[in-house]
This record gives C-alpha cells, sequence and structure tokens, in this order.
C-alpha cells in the first residue's frame, strides 16, 4: 500500500514537472554526475513529503465538512485497587535431617536381617542381629551368680537388721551382691551392641549388607539407610539485599518440576550469617510429604513472599512506554461530549515491583482512570480516539 503511494505520489510530482523535467531526468542519469544525481534526488523527496502534507490536510478538512472524522481504534482498562504479593524466584532442592547410614556397634557376623527396601520401620525397631560371640552364655551364668548374691545379701540384711552376725559378713554380701549387679549390667549393654536398631521412624531406603555377612564398626561396613520422608525441607541462598522482606512465618511457594506439583508452605527459619563468597543468608522451608511423592535431592523452584500490598494500582506491562529521559509513561483517556470518544494524555508514573506481566504503579495515576490498553503505541498526546471494549 505504502510503496503503491509514493509511486503515485511520484508520478504527480513527475507530472507536475512537466516533460522538460523528465528530459532534464534522463540527461542527469545520462551523465552519472553523482552530486548532481543527489541533489536531483533531494529536491524530489521535498516535493514528495509537502505532496504527503498536503493530502492529510485535505483529509483532514474533507473529514470535519463531512463529519466523518477517522479516530484511532483502542481499548481501555480501569485501574482498580487490588491485592498484590510480590514472589522472589529461588531454586533449591529438597533435603532431611534424618537420612542416615547405621553402622554396627560390634564386630560379628549378620546373623539375621528382619526388614527389607522400602519397609516402614519404627524408633526402636529392631532391623537386623549379629552373632554375638558367646557373649548372651556369658549373661545367663552371670545372672545365676547375680541372683545367688541377691539371695545372700538380703538373707545377711535381715540379720543384720536383727544384730544378728557380723557386720563384715553384712558388707561382704552387699558388695558381692553390687559387684554381680554391675557386671550383668555391663554384659547386657555389650549384647544390646548385638542387635541394630532403627534411630528414628522412617523408610529402610537401602539394606546393603547381606545376612550372613562379617561385619564391624567404622567406614565401610554400613549395614542399612534409613530416611524419614515425613520431615523433608528445602534450603535456599537468599541475597543480603533481601534480608528486610524475608522474615519467619512469610508465604513460601515450592514448584516441583518433575512431579509437575506446587505446594503452600511457610519459612521456618532465617540465617543469622551473610556468606561473603555469595553474599547470601540461608532460608528454610519445611515441605509437607503427605503422599511420599518427594524425595531427597528433588530439585524444586523456590517462591518466597518478599512484598504485599493490599490496595496495589496493577497495570499490563505492555501498555507502558518510555521517553527519552527514560521515564515511564502512560496514556490516560478522558471522556469527551461524543460518545465512545476520548482524548488521550501522556501521564508519567512511578512503577515499583514486577510479577509476571503486570507492574506495581507508586505514583501518577489514580483509581478508577482510564488507560489505553490496545493501541497505546499507536496513540499520541492528546490526540482524539475511539474507545471500543468489544
Amino acid at each position: 500500500m505504502k510503496n503503491s503511494l509514493y509511486l503515485a505520489l511520484i508520478t504527480l510530482v513527475l507530472a507536475a514537472c512537466g516533460g522538460s523535467n523528465q528530459g532534464s531526468l534522463d540527461n542527469l542519469i545520462a551523465e552519472g554526475d553523482l552530486d548532481a544525481l543527489r541533489t536531483k534526488k533531494k529536491e524530489i523527496s521535498d516535493q514528495q513529503k509537502a505532496l504527503v502534507k498536503d493530502i492529510a490536510t485535505l483529509d483532514s478538512v474533507i473529514a470535519l465538512k463531512s463529519g466523518v472524522e477517522r479516530l484511532p481504534l483502542v481499548s481501555t482498562l480501569t485501574v482498580k485497587a487490588e491485592q498484590f504479593d510480590h514472589y522472589l524466584e529461588l531454586q533449591g532442592g529438597v533435603q532431611t535431617k534424618q537420612n542416615v547410614l547405621i553402622y554396627p556397634e560390634m564386630s560379628g557376623t549378620l546373623q539375621r536381617v528382619y526388614v527389607k527396601e522400602g519397609q516402614r520401620v519404627s524408633k526402636g525397631q529392631i532391623l537386623a542381629s549379629i552373632d554375638d560371640g558367646g557373649i548372651g552364655s556369658q549373661l545367663a551364668q552371670l545372672k545365676t551368680q547375680e541372683a545367688l548374691a541377691r539371695t545372700t545379701f538380703e538373707r545377711q540384711k535381715r540379720l543384720w537388721d536383727q544384730k544378728i552376725g557380723s557386720e563384715i559378713q553384712y558388707l561382704q554380701a552387699k558388695a558381692s551382691f553390687e559387684a554381680q549387679e554391675s557386671a550383668v549390667k555391663q554384659l547386657q549393654s555389650q549384647l544390646a551392641r548385638a542387635t541394630i536398631r532403627a534411630p528414628f521412624s522412617g523408610v529402610i531406603d537401602d539394606v546393603i549388607k547381606d545376612q550372613g555377612t562379617v561385619v564391624s564398626p567404622g567406614p565401610g561396613s554400613e549395614v542399612f539407610r534409613i530416611v524419614n520422608l515425613s520431615q523433608m525441607y528445602i534450603e535456599v541462598d537468599v541475597p543480603e539485599n533481601n534480608l528486610g522482606s524475608i522474615q519467619v512465618g512469610k508465604e513460601a511457594k515450592v514448584y516441583f518440576p518433575v512431579l509437575g506439583d506446587t505446594i503452600l508452605t511457610k519459612i521456618r527459619q532465617t540465617g543469622n550469617f551473610i556468606n561473603p563468597s555469595n553474599r547470601a543468608f540461608r532460608v528454610e522451608i519445611p515441605v509437607p510429604n503427605t503422599e511420599g511423592k518427594i524425595k531427597p535431592n528433588l530439585t524444586a523452584k523456590v517462591s518466597l513472599n518478599d512484598y504485599s500490598n493490599e490496595n496495589a494500582m496493577l497495570i499490563p506491562q505492555s501498555i507502558i512506554s518510555e521517553n527519552s529521559e527514560g521515564q515511564q509513561y502512560v496514556f490516560v483517556a478522558k471522556a469527551t461530549e461524543k460518545e465512545n470518544q476520548a482524548q488521550v494524555h501522556r501521564q508519567i508514573i512511578t512503577t515499583g515491583k514486577t510479577q509476571g506481566s503486570v507492574v506495581e504503579v507508586l505514583s501518577g495515576i489514580s483509581v478508577g482512570d482510564l488507560l489505553i490498553k490496545e493501541g497505546a503505541r499507536n496513540v499520541k498526546n492528546d490526540q482524539n480516539v475511539e474507545i471500543n471494549n468489544q
């Protein structure tokens, strides 16, 4: 369309210049003088611009005389006070403080394994037993000796209470009984090491050693891995400039891309130390895991609420423009006497935080103002427009 208009204009210019000018143009082209050609081009271009301006003037006059004025078609939106919650976007991984390897406390053959992988266990539940190397038999003998020492001591005590017998006999019986009792307790403690128990309630994630394997305390002899999936959490590093806005109790959204699931939780703890290497502090967010889908080291996108305003003026980013001085502005529509028509005025605004496609406006407009939405890039200051919000 534009190319056709330009050709028509050039034709008009050439026609206005007459055949002599066409001849002179042909002569210039034939001569090939570059400066002369450029001068001629500028002359024709100036004539073209003048004609375009004249046509625009004639169009305006014709529209006014005929009562039909062609106005830019726009749509508007009304500024409202809305709830605005801004979130700081971070990334982290799921962790659990109860994810441990269980080691044996004594050397021996793994006599029996009572659990399997994936099994839920309770705190204190027996997981496996180790061959005690005869400690059980020794304990039985000691208990027999302890029972005899207890009986002897009790009899000596009754006699001593009746002032019968010597004090030395009573003290010897008492010392013998206490020694036997201490020996039993010591051996019971050693025998308890032959039984591997769950340190907390959780799930057996891995049975590392098979039944019949010789085990001993220390690295390389871990028997089980137990994980508590009910007490999961995420730690994220928050830049120090957010120190005043990230607080315990504020809302947090946790999205798991692999699961396609989002959970709502709250900030449980904020760190008291700024890491000098990344100028950030740690924030801990608990992760409820009622369905057991969330696993340790699962990647998550964390959104922390760092700003809220109950009466925020929110507008789309797409309707904001910027002038040469770096100021942001929008076009405000003021109704005229004619129906569905308005005059637009450029209004400088101050913006705040951005969330997605919307921006909070801090100043420059008021609740109830009509802003140009569709067509905002095509209008000019103080221009009349036609509003169509259908």
